[in-house]
Formats: C-alpha cells, sequence, structure tokens
C-alpha cells in the first residue's frame, strides 16, 4: 500500500546488476573450481532461484550480504527441474554447462516476464550450430553432444540471451566460435570479463562481432557484478516524477549515457559524482519521443518508468517499442491512476521496425501532465511493476499494488528503500 503525494529525497544504492549476477552464477558451472562475486545481489529472487537451480546440480554456494561464493566440483544431474526452470529464463543458458560437464542437458521450456513470446529459437538454433543435438521430450528441450565445436553464428536479432548462451558454450568448445550482431550490453561485457578471469579467450569487435577461441579447462575467478543500471534508471525517474531530489549511490555514466540523454531532453537534471549520480526536478518536463532498442540504444527496460516521466511532462509525448513486441501490457492498469495513454500497432516516431505491419501495439502515445489517483492494481512484470509503484507514490490518495513478488524478481528490499526515501508504503 502507497499514500502517495509525497516527493522522494535521500540517497538510495542500487545492488549488483542481477541481470549479470545470475549468469556469472551460471558461467562459474564450467569450473571445477571456487568462484567469488562481489556486490551480488543475494537477496533479490531472481538470482536466489538461480542459486537453487545451481545447487540441485551440486554447486555448493555460500552468501554473506552481497558476497557469494561458489563451487561445482561435481554436476550430479543433466535435468533442470521442471517447477524451478519453468519459473526463469535462466535455465536455457545452462545448457553450455551441463553439456560441457556431463553431455546432456534437459532443460524446461523457460519462463519469465509476460512481455512478449520472447521464443528461445535463437538459443536453440545456436546450440545446434555448435554441434548439439536438440529434441523436445514431455515439455522439456533435450540436448546431447558428446563435445561442442566452435561456428560461425550470425544472430537474425542481436539478442542478450542468445549471445550469453554461445558465450557461455563456445569457451569450451573445440575451436573458434564467431558471432556476429552480437548483444554488446554492458552485462554482456561483465560476463566476458568474468570468463577472461576464468581463462577464456574473447575478443569483441566495433561492428557487433565477438570471437571466442575455446579453451581445454577453465578455472574459478573473483569478480565484481557491475551496478545494476535498471535499477537506477527506475530510481531516477521516480525521483524526477515525484518532483524530488534523489542521490543514486553506485550508478554508473557509462553505463547509462543513452539514459542521461533522454533525461536532459525531457528536462529532468542531473549530476554526475564520483560514487553515483544525482536525479532531481528542476522546473517543468517537457514531450519527447523515445525509441526502445538494443544497447547502446535507450532500453527497454526503462521504457515503463520512463513513461511515469511522460505522464507528467507537458504535451504529447511518443514511446516507440521496438525489443518486445507486447510490453505494453501494463498501460491499462495506469489508465485506473488517471495517466492519458493510447496504444497503436504501427511505427510511431522513428522507423520502421521488425513488428511493423503486425497486429501488435507496440507504440504509444502519452498525454501530459496528468494528476494520478489512487487505484487498486495488479503487477504483470518487473519493470511495470516498479512504474506501479512511482505511480503511486506521485498519486493523491491510498493506492494498492498487487504482485510484488514480481518486483522482488529485480529489486531488493524495495519497500525499505522506497521509505527511506520518504515514501509512505508498506507490505500487507
Amino acid at each position: 500500500m502507497i499514500s502517495g503525494g509525497n516527493p522522494l529525497n535521500g540517497t538510495v544504492r542500487v545492488s549488483g546488476a542481477k541481470n549479470s549476477a545470475s549468469k556469472l552464477l551460471v558461467a562459474s558451472m564450467l569450473s571445477t573450481g571456487k568462484s567469488t562475486l562481489h556486490n551480488s545481489p543475494n537477496k533479490i529472487s531472481d538470482l536466489i532461484l538461480t542459486k537453487q537451480i545451481c545447487e540441485s546440480f551440486g554447486s555448493n554456494i555460500n552468501i554473506h550480504e552481497d558476497l557469494l561464493n561458489v563451487c561445482t566440483p561435481e554436476v550430479t544431474s543433466s535435468r533442470i527441474d521442471e517447477d524451478l526452470g519453468n519459473k526463469t529464463r535462466i535455465a536455457i543458458l545452462l545448457s553450455g554447462p551441463l553439456l560441457h560437464r556431463t553431455g546432456r542437458a534437459e532443460i524446461p521450456v523457460p519462463g519469465g516476464c509476460r512481455i512478449g513470446s520472447r521464443p528461445v529459437n535463437f538459443h536453440i538454433d545456436s546450440l545446434e550450430k555448435l554441434g548439439c543435438k536438440v529434441s523436445m521430450q514431455g515439455g522439456f528441450f533435450v540436448l546431447e553432444a558428446d563435445k561442442l565445436v566452435g561456428n560461425n553464428i550470425r544472430l537474425e536479432y542481436p539478442s542478450v540471451g542468445a549471445t550469453e548462451n554461445i558465450l557461455i558454450a563456445s569457451t569450451l568448445a573445440k575451436g573458434r566460435t564467431i558471432i556476429t550482431n552480437a548483444a554488446v550490453e554492458p552485462e554482456i561485457i561483465d560476463l566476458i570479463k568474468f570468463l577472461q578471469k576464468m581463462g577464456a579467450i574473447i575478443e569483441i569487435s566495433t561492428d557487433r562481432k565477438i570471437t571466442i577461441e575455446g579453451v581445454d579447462k577453465l578455472e574459478g575467478a573473483d569478480h565484481y557484478v557491475i551496478p545494476d543500471r535498471n535499477q537506477a534508471a527506475s530510481f531516477a525517474c521516480a525521483g524526477i516524477a515525484s518532483k524530488g531530489d534523489v542521490f543514486i549511490e553506485n550508478a554508473v555514466q557509462d553505463d547509462l549515457i543513452t539514459f542521461l540523454n533522454t533525461v536532459r531532453k525531457v528536462g529532468g537534471k542531473y549530476e554526475v559524482k564520483d560514487n553515483g549520480i544525482r536525479f532531481f526536478y528542476d522546473g517543468e518536463l517537457k514531450s519527447i519521443a523515445i525509441e526502445t532498442n538494443v544497447h547502446p540504444g535507450f532500453m527497454t527496460d526503462w521504457q515503463q518508468p520512463f513513461v511515469i516521466l511522460m505522464t507528467q511532462a507537458n504535451g504529447l509525448s511518443i514511446v516507440h517499442e521496438t525489443v518486445y513486441e507486447e510490453r505494453f501490457g501494463y498501460v491499462s492498469e495506469l489508465k485506473k491512476m488517471g495517466a492519458e495513454i493510447e496504444l497503436y500497432n504501427t511505427c510511431l516516431g522513428g522507423s520502421a521496425c521488425r513488428f511493423a505491419n503486425t497486429h501488435y501495439y507496440h507504440s504509444a502515445v502519452v498525454k501530459g501532465p496528468t494528476p494520478f489517483h489512487s487505484a487498486e492494481i495488479n503487477v504483470p512484470d518487473l519493470r511495470a511493476g516498479f512504474s506501479y509503484l512511482i505511480a503511486g507514490v506521485i498519486a493523491q490518495g491510498e493506492s494498492v499494488v498487487n504482485g510484488a513478488i514480481y518486483i522482488d524478481r529485480g529489486y531488493e528490499n524495495i519497500d525499505e528503500k522506497l521509505r527511506g526515501l520518504g515514501a509512505n508504503i508498506k507490505r500487507l
């Protein structure tokens, strides 16, 4: 429950990136040695779930505050528990470690947030090109390979998950693997740095090409997980939308270049410090047009909290979502709170995207400024959940946001952190 109407002020620290830490934990299974992750977001439910999956295969994992130690001396199974695997898309990334350690991987059809079809065909096609035999048996992908072999793989779309899967699987493959049209997100670079510390040979070119020279063995590694840029962007939007002043400790400018430019265009203010970034409201916000894209573009995970900013800006703003075809599933609940947002199945405000000429509503026109009022709303996915919290903070009256379990997937102690900024919020 949130009693809104108060600006957010103060300091909040973002945790390590869950989109990085969970992949590093999976990659650690390529070795029998001990790995240590610093700045690990150990209280975030997505990482807890990944930890449970790895432990089910024999990983020994110990955590203390933001430190995580992991060692997998022996892999005891090749089949991911269906209940665990259905809850997360991390499951498909275990293909490489399981194939290298056991020659077989049985992966349930992955889950995750309900924001589109999010097919795993890029993953499966890539694993087949590395010499893996793939079949479907009773809701499981069954993958088999005596030894993965390097290959040239061109991704139809620079998928983050598929790029991560190829990286993890190919480090111990025989020969060279070249990924073209690869994703180059900061979390990808963090994974590459971790694998390199483990003993991998990986080169990155400026044209989205990544080359992996297969090695015979990997060791454990010690690594600091990058700060979560999605948390930083989320708290930034909350601070500015509430007409407040928030310092985000641990926010990294390098990973937020496009976001910072967009904040400035909309009329928000920020100051980059050595240990974080201050975001604050300093006058009326202006309408703008944004188009989500893969890195270094405007990240799709920033779209939902940024739309709340747009509802408080003067004029009509445009959003063109080009990454997930059904990312606007959260809009209907925002309308209950007073948001004036219209959806379109055409490409607005930019060039035609891969969803052009489809039935998907992937563009939006946002009218502002609009006052928000209290309502009871239901969370459909992680980032929508945080945007609802922002809406509750700026709304007049008491709002109820159902579905905190989704928000916990990407934000630890979120109610405590928002209270620390002055929000009147409590769990029911």
